[in-house]
């Protein structure tokens, strides 16, 4: 087996001067196993995409399955293929009335440029609101819509007509006008260090988008399929968006993506012109497959009734008067220090003694927790046992 540190380092190309640097040779449910036999709790989920745990059974049965029917037939929207159709009757059956009509992506980050088309074409209007400290994606329409500045320097020009205003300010929704084609936002900021909205506030975002006609984008691809413990998160806050986008845990741990409207609003895409957005591996049947035995396996397992629980038990657990703050939502945490040297001495800490936490791109100062939902009680207890050892060194 190719575990080579120098063939990583030199022939696959690299995103920061420190990658964590573990091999990994298998994984199963919380657990990561390196070629040595050494173990890592995942309590980060492989940044949000294995919610569900790693290679839970129903999804590799799921695969398999298909893998025994057919892959790839065709570009997306051509041939009726049964297992894309089976993940778009059940998806939407999970989903309000309003948001009926699926499109599949390859990723998160598609799927928010292709929303940021479809709400220019159907509004006829291109000025766009997003958010300060927001994260959408790194291609060039989502790195345009992110609020990261140091991000996005060395990448200019990018979109036109972007308008940034303060996650959480009601004052601010005065720049949302009748210029703008949507306002795209996180339901909860992930990258920013979890930040939750008032509940008042996003009933706000959704009456000023209803006012001016801009389209109200909600990005829950960090956020979504049960991490907050209610499958999308703006279902905590008692409104609907007019597109949503999911992608990360949505697959199950392979690649999937998809925004989601109204059969009407997506309709838009079909005419004038005609192949509005194209794909050609989105609705892989395979990663359908996996998608829609993911959905399965969080309701057949009634994952979403034990996710409150169980975040109060991690937030029970790792207390420690070097914490500056904890902000949670369901099973999502960012955890504040005194600076990021803190935070990296506690991350390090904690994967020598086999647990993975993970810092923030935007907000050095935290680091995240959000474990698989299937985690248990007793897993928690090991976990947060090495996190508060961690905290203790650091």
């Amino acid at each position: 087996m190719e575990f080579s540190k120098d063939t990583f380092l030199h022939h696959l190309a690299q995103t920061s001067p420190y990658p964590f640097l573990i091999p990994i040779e298998r994984a199963e449910g919380v657990y990561l196993y390196g070629p040595d036999g050494k173990s890592y709790m995942d309590m980060i989920s492989g940044i949000g995409v294995s919610a569900i745990g790693h290679r839970h059974p129903h999804v590799i049965k799921a695969i398999k399955d298909q893998l025994d029917k057919h892959l790839h037939v065709m570009v997306y929207g051509e041939y009726i293929q049964s297992t894309p159709n089976a993940l778009a009757k059940k998806l939407v059956s999970l989903l309000p009335p309003t948001l009926n009509c699926c499109y599949y992506v390859n990723s998160g980050t598609e799927a928010n440029e292709a929303a940021l088309k479809l709400a220019k074409r159907v509004t006829g209007r291109t000025e766009i609101i997003s958010f300060r400290k927001s994260y959408h994606g790194s291609t060039h329409g989502s790195l345009s819509v992110s609020g990261n500045e140091v991000k996005k320097q060395a990448y200019r020009p990018l979109l036109p007509d972007v308008r940034f205003i303060d996650f959480n300010n009601p004052d601010q929704l005065v720049h949302i006008t009748s210029q703008t084609a949507c306002v795209i936002m996180e339901t909860i900021q992930g990258d920013a260090g979890v930040r939750i909205p008032d509940r008042g506030y996003l009933k706000a975002v959704r009456s000023r988008c209803d006012e001016t006609g801009a389209l109200l984008i909600l990005d829950e691809i960090q956020c979504g399929m049960g991490r907050t413990g209610k499958l999308f998160a703006f279902e905590h806050f008692g409104i609907v968006p007019d597109i949503l986008t999911t992608a990360k845990a949505f697959g199950g741990g392979l690649p999937i993506g998809a925004f989601i409207s109204s059969e009407e609003t997506m309709k838009t895409l079909s005419h004038d012109p005609i192949l509005g957005h194209i794909t050609t591996f989105g609705g892989n049947p395979v990663c359908c497959a996996s998608a829609l035995a993911t959905l399965e396996v969080i309701e057949n397992e009634n994952l979403l009734a034990h996710v409150e629980a169980k975040g109060k038990l991690i937030e029970q657990l790792i207390q420690h008067k070097k914490i500056k703050e904890i902000r949670r939502i369901g099973l999502l945490f960012a955890i504040d220090f005194e600076s990021a040297q803190t935070v990296n001495n506690i991350v390090n800490y904690a994967k020598e003694k086999g647990v993975i936490c993970y810092w923030f791109l935007s907000h050095p100062y935290s680091f995240r927790i959000a474990p698989p939902l299937t985690i248990t009680q007793e897993e928690i207890k090991k976990a947060c046992a090495v996190i508060l050892e961690a905290i203790e060194h650091a």
